[in-house]
């Protein structure tokens, strides 16, 4: 009997991680001459960014993607609240330009 390829248990797996999530654990111990070194203790979450955050990680890196998409929208808005046509100079006369007032840039 050969494998076979199944790409829907790729899709299934892929699903579980982003839905549930998954920790992964290492503990890595560098030893020369069975002499320890350096001892390494290695934790990995991996899951979608709504679970995440649902379980607490990332809080404060959402609170400031958060906060940025707010401040570039009320930017956005403020900029649409000026009025174009002031900064063009359109509706000014020809007498105006005359008098000695400069168009505003």
């Amino acid at each position: 009997m050969r494998p076979q390829k199944n790409d829907d248990a790729l899709v299934d797996v892929l699903d579980v991680l982003l839905r549930d999530g998954a920790i992964l654990r290492a503990d890595v111990i560098i030893s020369v001459a069975d002499i320890p070194l350096v001892g390494i203790k290695l934790t990995a979450a991996i899951a979608g960014m709504e679970t995440m955050t649902e379980y607490g990680l990332f809080e404060e890196w959402d609170a400031t993607r958060r906060n940025a998409a707010v401040s570039r929208r009320q930017y956005d808005r403020s900029e649409l609240d000026e009025d174009p046509f002031d900064e063009l100079g359109v509706g000014r006369s020809h007498e105006d330009a005359e008098d000695g007032d400069e168009p505003s840039s």
